[in-house]
């Protein structure tokens, strides 16, 4: 049973929205509605502007350890809600509960991270040409944030804004995915009762393109952050232009999985099966192009469709499904096409290639085999479980082919070489590379892309830092 009350967030206050306008929520495992999303008018936009900017006077004077006391409390109390946040996630999302459960996990120990890393926004004293001048180099919130999530980490995606811009000193309007309303909506009441004050943190819902227009023209908010598609980002840069608002842009990938030749190859096959179908694919550092080397080639093939064969697939609240449904049913006939075009290209297919004859967007593991460089599953991220294999024969050959894409999101490399490691490493395009793993994004370590993968980085020092700006300050002493 679907119990979050889905509310907008609005200067302190939980509402249904001003217009009355909503939103069918769909379960998509079962096809159902579970909810209706309330909509934000234009009128909902400007008081949650209006409060962000007055909440940013005060909240920016706020101490760093005061600031920690807050997020340490929503940390704690993400933690405690982990079981009903996780079963609200996985309603909306549909992947499985410990899946979801693991996500929850993340948001309190990235939160925790924020709050620890808000302490230590350092500036420092240069040192001056005279004797009678000081130099400080300072930093400080950049103002008033927006963040625009994505669906396929409802709780990841929404969190991370919050608790950068939290912890520096800013404030924060976030519009999560309508597709995942619930979600950003427990978190936000876990923010909330650990004491962010009102105006501070804003939740808004409803159509994302006049929403996002709005919101980016007004000139309140200083800072833009999205997790989405490059489409929506380049989108979103050119209206965050007209005000020179810094950006922060998590955008698409299409990751390629290198597996050199001296690979061990049974690990690597159960980390590349656990990743490509982790979230029914839909992830943006999901393995994508699979080039497997020649020499390994047919034994990685058998083994990988012997463990895509095993996914237990289906509704994510049910005990141990691995898979569950993509998220709408659009995406159904999305795959089928990328899967068409392989054949008709002259790929083969070993596993798969149908939507399952079941109630839910449900697509079936699949994997393809002699996937060439043209077919549209090469070149366009699919966002699905679908795996497309090729071989390879030398190291320049496939790492041309990699970095032959614009998108530079994550890249993962399999060898036993050190040098091959090195080299490998150092040659490829991407934001995050994985080397016989691929754990690439933690809430210590820089995530982010390069090329149209986007630009700027969440978690870290460097996610931090994307809500700070540096004041040079020069004081002679008279």
């Amino acid at each position: 049973m679907y119990s979050e009350k889905l509310e907008l967030l609005i200067d302190g206050t939980w509402t249904a929205g001003s217009a009355g306008d909503s939103l069918p929520l769909i379960n998509p495992a079962t096809e159902e509605q579970i909810g209706t999303v309330p909509c934000a008018s234009v009128q909902d936009l400007d008081r949650a502007l209006d409060a962000a900017g007055r909440a940013f006077r005060s909240w920016k004077k706020t101490t760093a350890a005061f600031r920690w006391e807050v997020l340490s409390r929503a940390a704690g109390l993400i933690e405690a809600r982990k079981p009903e946040i996780a079963r609200t996630l996985t309603l909306e999302n549909g992947k499985s509960l410990r899946e979801a459960e693991g996500e929850l996990q993340f948001c309190a120990d990235a939160t925790r991270w924020y709050a620890e890393e808000g302490k230590r926004a350092y500036g420092r004293v240069i040192p001056a040409r005279s004797p009678d001048i000081r130099q400080m180099a300072l930093k400080e919130p950049v103002g008033p944030a927006l963040g625009f999530a994505a669906w396929n980490f409802p709780a990841g995606n929404v969190t991370l804004k919050i608790a950068a811009a939290l912890a520096a000193g800013c404030t924060i309007i976030v519009k999560p995915s309508d597709e995942t309303p619930g979600t950003a909506v427990a978190i936000g009441r876990c923010f909330q009762d650990a004491g962010v004050p009102a105006g501070a943190l804003a939740i808004v819902f409803g159509p994302p393109a006049p929403i996002s227009e709005h919101l980016i023209a007004s000139k309140i908010p200083k800072k833009v952050s999205l997790t989405g598609s490059t489409p929506v980002g380049k989108l979103l840069q050119r209206l965050a232009s007209e005000t020179l608002k810094r950006c922060t842009m998590e955008l698409g990938g299409h990751a390629p999985a290198i597996v050199f030749e001296d690979a061990d190859l049974d690990r690597t096959m159960d980390m590349l099966a656990a990743a490509k179908y982790r979230n029914a694919g839909q992830v943006c550092t999901s393995p994508t192009r699979f080039y497997v080397h020649e020499t390994v080639y047919e034994a990685f093939i058998a083994g990988f469709v012997e463990r895509s064969r095993k996914v237990v697939v289906g509704n994510g609240l049910d005990e141990g499904v691995q898979m569950g449904p993509l998220i709408t049913e659009w995406r159904l006939g999305i795959m089928d096409g990328f899967v068409q075009d392989a054949v008709a290209k002259g790929a083969s297919v070993v596993l798969g290639r149908e939507r399952l004859d079941r109630k839910g967007y449900f697509y079936a593991p699949t994997v393809l085999r002699d996937v060439p460089d043209d077919a549209r599953a090469m070149n366009e991220e699919p966002f699905g479980p679908i795996t497309q294999i090729t071989p390879f024969r030398s190291f320049d050959e496939v790492i041309e082919r990699a970095n032959s894409l614009p998108y530079g999101l994550a890249s993962y490399i399999f060898t036993r070489s050190g040098s091959v490691t090195a080299a490998a490493s150092d040659a490829i395009e991407s934001g995050v590379v994985g080397i016989n793993h691929t754990a690439v994004h933690e809430a210590e370590t820089p995530f982010g892309g390069v090329n149209e993968s986007g630009y700027g980085a969440e978690s870290g020092i460097e996610g931090l830092d994307a809500y700070l700006r540096t004041k040079m300050v020069t004081d002679k002493r008279i």
